[in-house]
């Protein structure tokens, strides 16, 4: 799913002048984009599909395909299998923020509760860092929110 959203984010910025006012959602932006096929598997095994492609506004740090290969050796086949599944729910929660929150909005050292209850930590001393991860795209719009493209899967305390 985090490399759709990269890939999706591409797509959208080249594409913006041909269909401006026609944003896709989270979920299609990220399928679009080609670089989050494992973000949007784990977000279809977790059954939130429907929730990303709802009203929203949700922001998104989405990681890539190479930040979840980056995961120790067999993490994402044990997150995807049935009987974790709401360690994966914690996991992918974990990424992403309730509203709308756009570069401009951050500030160095703020903490964004998650909507899966616990707070990441925005860090701007050398450029944008979400917990320990670096976004590499930022404010890619969509229609029901926003997606920030980073390198790393951020994971919750615990």
């Amino acid at each position: 799913m985090f490399r759709t959203t990269l890939a999706l984010a591409a797509s959208a910025l080249i594409a913006l002048p041909a269909f401006a006012g026609m944003k896709k959602d989270i979920v299609d932006t990220a399928v679009d984009a080609g670089s989050f096929s494992t973000l949007v598997a784990a977000v279809q095994a977790a059954d939130l599909v429907d929730t990303l492609k709802g009203d929203g506004p949700f922001t998104v740090f989405a990681p890539t395909d190479e930040a979840f290969a980056a995961l120790p050796e067999g993490t994402i086949e044990t997150l995807l299998m049935p009987e974790n599944k709401e360690q994966l729910i914690a996991v992918l929660t974990y990424h992403v923020v309730p509203g709308k929150v756009m570069s401009g909005d951050l500030s160095d050292d703020m903490s964004a509760a998650t909507v899966q209850g616990s707070s990441i930590m925005i860090d701007l001393d050398n450029g944008v860092m979400v917990d320990d991860a670096n976004v590499v795209s930022a404010d890619i719009e969509t229609s029901n929110g926003v997606i920030h493209v980073i390198d790393k899967v951020i994971l919750p305390e615990g």
